[in-house]
C-alpha cells in the first residue's frame, strides 16, 4: 500500500467547511455544517485509534443529509468507510449498512493520523483560534484534540515528515 493519502479541511463560510479525503484511486468531498463539531470529532476519533479501541465512528452534518465515518483499526492499518444517510433526523442510530457507501480506503494509521493532523494544523495556521471560532461559530478550535493526536502520532508512529520532527505549530 502506498502512503498516498490527502485530507483537507477548509473553512468555506460562516459555519461551513469543505472536507476532502483522497487516495491514489478516488476521493470524497462534501460541505460540512457546524451542527456537529466535525473537525474535533475527526481528531478525537484518530486519537481513539491509538488506544484500546479498534473502531471509531463520528458524523458530519451536511444539512439535511449526514455522513458517518467508520474508522476500523486492523493491525497497523485503518480502514476508512464513509456512509451517507439522506436524513440526519432519522439516521443517527441506523446501522452503517443502512447508509450508502460513499468512499472507502485502507491506509496505515501513521499515514492517516499524519494527514488529519497536518490538515488541522493548516487550519490553525491559516485562521488562528480566534479566526476559527469566528468562522465555525458554535465551537472553538479543538486545540486539545490536536495536541493529543500530535503526541500520540509522534510517540507511536515512525514519521519522517519534517513537520513531525520540528514539533507543534505555535
Amino acid at each position: 500500500m502506498t502512503g498516498d493519502l490527502r485530507f483537507s479541511w477548509v473553512l468555506s463560510g460562516s459555519g461551513w467547511a469543505t472536507c476532502r479525503i483522497a487516495d491514489d484511486a478516488s476521493e470524497w468531498k462534501d460541505f460540512v455544517s457546524y451542527c456537529t463539531d466535525a473537525l474535533a470529532d475527526t481528531l478525537y476519533a484518530m486519537v481513539g485509534l491509538y488506544g484500546a479501541s479498534t473502531v471509531q465512528r463520528f458524523f458530519f452534518d451536511l444539512e439535511p443529509a449526514v455522513v458517518r465515518w467508520q474508522l476500523r483499526r486492523q493491525g497497523a492499518d485503518v480502514s476508512v468507510a464513509i456512509y451517507r444517510f439522506p436524513d440526519g433526523a432519522t439516521s443517527w442510530d441506523a446501522p452503517d449498512d443502512a447508509g450508502t457507501l460513499s468512499w472507502r480506503t485502507t491506509r496505515p494509521r501513521s499515514v492517516l493520523g499524519h494527514a488529519v493532523m497536518e490538515a488541522a494544523e493548516e487550519v490553525l495556521r491559516t485562521h488562528g483560534e480566534a479566526g476559527y471560532r469566528e468562522k465555525w461559530v458554535l465551537r472553538p478550535f479543538p486545540v486539545a484534540a490536536l495536541q493529543d493526536l500530535r503526541r500520540l502520532h509522534q510517540r507511536n508512529d515512525t514519521c519522517r515528515h519534517e513537520q513531525c520532527q520540528r514539533g507543534p505549530v505555535s
